[in-house]
């Protein structure tokens, strides 16, 4: 063999390597496209049984805006699945006692709101288990459920889930109420245009990854969210609820 053609062929092994090492991480980011986890990955995209609906707030928690939010949640006796930011947490832990005291389940949206497909295994895997153990911390209770920021997993934010055994759950529905020109009549026919039995809703109890106070909107379009889920015959609630196992055969005397 000379020299040049050896010299090639380690490129392209090389260059193979590196393509199979960006596909490997960057691959599972294909799911952040509805209509592909939707079609290949229901679990993934929230899908529980017909008769529910799961309703998720991201990025939170805020003293502002999360116990506002809480408020509506129990007057009309409803729970959610709250993704908490780690930084956003550790700023107001007292909240996590507000939501667990509501019935309501605290999950892990990262520490910060960072896109995960600029972070190395490393650094994805502190990032999510000093969320986790945080929540836990501050709850007494280990959270079950992972959203990635922007809802773009990796290869390691998945094999990092798996470790702290935490489920990855995106969403089937959202309200696209992060923007400045999000209103409570649009973010309500957002979410209800093609709302199903089964969905999982996604909103935002904080802006601290949107428009200043973007979240109004949602507040204000939450009582008709939950009123039009009943009016359809839905029953609202956390994912735990949602996702979980149906029962099993009654067993015979």
């Amino acid at each position: 063999m000379t020299a040049p053609r050896g010299r090639r062929r380690c490129a392209l092994a090389l260059a193979g390597a590196a393509a199979v090492a960006v596909a490997a991480h960057a691959g599972p980011a294909t799911t952040a496209v509805g209509p592909v986890r939707r079609r290949f990955l229901p679990r993934l995209d929230g899908a529980g049984p017909p008769g529910r609906i799961a309703l998720t707030f991201d990025d939170g928690p805020d003293p502002v805006s999360t116990p506002r939010f809480l408020d509506v949640l129990a007057a009309h006796r409803t729970r959610a699945t709250f993704f908490v930011l780690g930084t956003m947490l550790v700023r107001s832990p007292w909240l996590a006692a507000d939501l667990v005291a509501g019935g309501h389940e605290v999950a892990v949206h990262g520490w910060e709101h960072r896109n995960l497909l600029g972070r190395g295994p490393l650094a994805t895997y502190r990032d999510l288990a000093r969320t986790r153990a945080l929540v836990e911390a501050a709850t007494g209770r280990a959270p079950r459920f992972f959203r990635p920021p922007y809802g773009v997993l990796t290869g390691p934010a998945l094999l990092a889930s798996a470790r702290l055994g935490l489920t990855p759950v995106l969403w089937s529905r959202w309200g696209r109420d992060w923007t400045a020109a999000a209103t409570p009549d649009s973010v309500l026919d957002t979410v209800t245009a093609r709302l199903a039995g089964g969905d999982t809703v996604l909103l935002h109890d904080a802006d601290c990854a949107a428009a200043p106070g973007a979240w109004r909107a949602t507040l204000a379009a939450l009582p008709r969210l939950l009123a039009e889920c009943r009016r359809r015959g839905w029953t609202v609630g956390p994912l735990g609820a949602h996702r979980a196992p149906p029962p099993g055969p009654v067993p015979t005397p």
